[in-house]
């Protein structure tokens, strides 16, 4: 392989390895400071122990995805450079504010809330845990919009003196209607998979107790594991339908900023008029003649394209191929058309694993029952990884389906402002980029397994049993005294997780 080939699988290896833990991280946040809420409010301790419970997961969590994602910031410098003289100026803006901004405030009051249980007032630590989730979320802003300056390039001119992008307005690059778009989508990904791991972990508690036959066991599935579960569920129903209507509109604007893009995810060698949308194809895509559509449904791709049923032409992959080579110049712009038409179906057909745990669980939960099937067990385990591989498949769709452009060309925009992959690869001995491949992608796996077995173990283990002293209610300070020494291991098992 060239060190272009090489240099793309490790930072994809690493992308996506790193890409587990960000949905989770960005979706738990909000709803371990809603359990928290729920239990300054209520005062019952269920909502107390989800919070410790579910906190110390999102602990693992985040400090797993912080030690791989500073990975990627140092591959930009080292295994692309030339992309990185390129756009160093407008791409480093939104991570460097990411970094300044976002990454401080949620390390800086996540460690308040580790530790303050036991030492701040009630509402300050409540607030804590808030600015961690608005921390994790914003952060997801700035690195969405970083990620659609490469997909649609504003707020930047070509300087060819230089030979190189400069930033002209921040507000242009944060504002990219590419980014508006995206993030929504981003973060209604982030809660399905949050409540799918909650409602999962929720389900399968609640058989396991309602099977004990241990009385108090059987309570504590009613109150606490229901609890948790619903409100779970409820997030996947709000999130899968949040995920739809934007997605439909990132879709919309994909068909004009990037058309071979969706061209391409549709299978759509040339141009029609009303093409049906493809739910199953044959065929060895890349070479685009050798495709049988064996499964269509019509009037969807004329919707999903322009929010019109009938009349509307979508130009097909060999068509815009010749259009882009009498644009710029000879070379292949058509992407892996096999990747970018099954990553897109697998983003969309992967959800169905949360949908089918929130109908199962609603139904088997109504009316203030438990469930007790061991079917339900299994599915609510089952269904926890498929959010997180859609969420995967959505971003291998999104990066692969812009190849072989780095950072694509805008259509209305400035038409110098473009680079492709091969272009902004750095100029390594194909052997270097062999060594580092293989550590990362070792050093990777131990985490892997460290971060499994740690989630797997506080899972099994369940929540923290009541303290022997109340834990302070809605109108305490929770100041230090008595109460605060009873509570302390709690703080140190959490700071151990973190």
């Amino acid at each position: 392989m060239s060190v272009l080939d090489i240099s793309r699988w490790q930072f994809g290896i690493t992308t996506v390895y790193h890409f587990i833990f960000v949905p989770l991280t960005i979706g738990l946040a909000p709803l371990v400071a809603g359990m928290q809420t729920a239990w300054v409010i209520t005062g019952k301790d269920h909502w107390y122990r989800l919070t410790k419970f579910f906190g110390k997961l999102f602990l693992i969590n985040f400090a797993l995805g912080v030690a791989t994602g500073i990975v990627q910031e140092f591959q930009f410098g080292m295994n692309w450079s030339e992309y990185s003289r390129f756009v160093g100026d407008v791409f480093g803006a939104p991570l460097a504010l990411e970094a300044l901004v976002a990454f401080f405030l949620e390390s800086t009051f996540l460690g308040l809330w580790i530790f303050g249980w036991t030492r701040l007032p009630k509402l300050l630590h409540l607030g804590a845990i808030w600015l961690v989730a608005i921390g994790v979320n914003a952060s997801a802003y700035f690195i969405v919009a970083a990620n659609s300056f490469m997909q649609h390039p504003v707020g930047a001119r070509y300087n060819p003196e230089r030979g190189r992008a400069e930033l002209t307005s921040i507000w242009e690059v944060l504002t990219n209607n590419t980014a508006l778009a995206a993030f929504p989508h981003v973060v209604a990904g982030a809660f399905l998979t949050a409540g799918t791991f909650v409602a999962g972990i929720a389900g399968w508690w609640m058989v396991r107790n309602a099977r004990s036959g241990d009385p108090a066991k059987v309570a504590e599935a009613h109150t606490m594991w229901r609890s948790g579960g619903r409100a779970g569920m409820w997030v996947i129903v709000v999130s899968g339908i949040a995920l739809v209507l934007t997605g439909d509109i990132q879709g919309k604007l994909m068909f004009e900023q990037q058309p071979m893009k969706m061209a391409s995810a549709e299978s759509l060698c040339h141009t029609a008029t009303d093409p049906n949308f493809s739910v199953l194809t044959v065929g060895t895509h890349n070479n685009c003649e050798s495709v049988t559509h064996v499964i269509e449904v019509p009037y969807v791709l004329p919707y999903l394209a322009k929010g019109e049923f009938t009349d509307v032409t979508l130009d097909g992959v060999q068509d815009l191929q010749r259009a882009y080579i009498e644009k710029f110049g000879p070379g292949d712009y058509r992407p892996n058309l096999f990747v970018t038409y099954w990553s897109f179906r697998a983003m969309i057909g992967l959800a169905a694993g949360s949908m089918a745990l929130v109908l199962a669980g609603l139904w088997l939960t109504r009316r203030g029952r438990v469930p007790d099937q061991r079917w339900y067990s299994w599915l609510s385990l089952l269904a926890i990884p498929t959010p997180f591989l859609a969420n995967s498949a959505g971003w291998v769709f999104t990066e692969m389906g812009r190849q072989p452009w780095v950072v694509a060309p805008n259509p209305t925009g400035d038409p110098a402002l473009r680079m492709t992959v091969q272009q902004g690869v750095s100029d390594h001995v194909a052997g270097t980029v062999v060594a580092s491949l293989v550590v990362f992608t070792l050093l990777y796996g131990v985490l892997a397994v460290v971060w499994f077995y740690l989630m797997r173990r506080y899972v099994i283990a369940g929540p923290e049993q009541p303290p022997a002293h109340k834990p302070p209610g809605p109108g305490d300070t929770g100041g230090p005294g008595e109460r605060g020494r009873a509570e302390e291991p709690a703080v140190e098992q959490l700071s151990f997780a973190y």
